[in-house]
């Protein structure tokens, strides 16, 4: 079932990025990729958001994201692994360290927001090399524990929570 689930995700991804002239799927405005960026690769993700109990400067202790862990496939059944940085490594080697530009609330009640990252940063040759752009979209999941849970008893310890996601990684177009 989870291989039909991620084939009918692919197809879905690229039906909705084709109809779209490759400029990107519907997002709300704040999210959208800069005029001139084209959608350069497309991939479902599934794993795990951490977070850290921490104390807080108030005093307080909270669930804070420490990273992402994340295996990404695309439509040609490629891989890329989704870790701290955040940064995403291909399976060409190539990799784009992101930084957060924008995000809104999930229209799911239960999901992470869909975000509008920028790219800071590259490592080797291949697909991930040219990425300007990254967004996270169509969120399931991911949300961190009750604030109730973390507690003085608690700081330092970690929670996992599953989430799904599609990635849309830009790059500029050509003319």
């Amino acid at each position: 079932m989870s291989k039909f689930l991620q084939m009918a995700g692919a197809i879905w991804l690229l039906t909705a990025c084709q109809g779209a002239g490759r400029t990107g799927p519907e997002v709300p405005e704040i999210l959208r990729a800069p005029a001139g960026e084209k959608v350069i690769l497309e991939a479902h993700a599934k794993g795990v958001q951490i977070y850290a109990c921490q104390l807080g400067a108030d005093q307080k202790s909270a669930w804070v994201l420490k990273a992402p862990e994340a295996e990404l496939t695309d439509a040609t059944g490629k891989t890329i692994h989704h870790s701290a940085g955040p940064t995403w490594k291909h399976a060409d080697g190539s990799e784009v360290i992101g930084k957060k530009a924008t995000e809104v609330d999930a229209p799911k009640p239960d999901a992470i927001p869909w975000l509008l990252l920028r790219a800071t940063g590259h490592k080797g040759e291949g697909i991930l090399s040219n990425v300007t752009s990254i967004q996270r979209i169509h969120t399931n999941g991911g949300l961190a524990p009750s604030a109730n849970t973390c507690d003085a008893a608690r700081i330092g310890m970690e929670a996992r929570s599953a989430y799904e996601a599609d990635y849309i990684f830009y790059a500029p177009g050509t003319k």
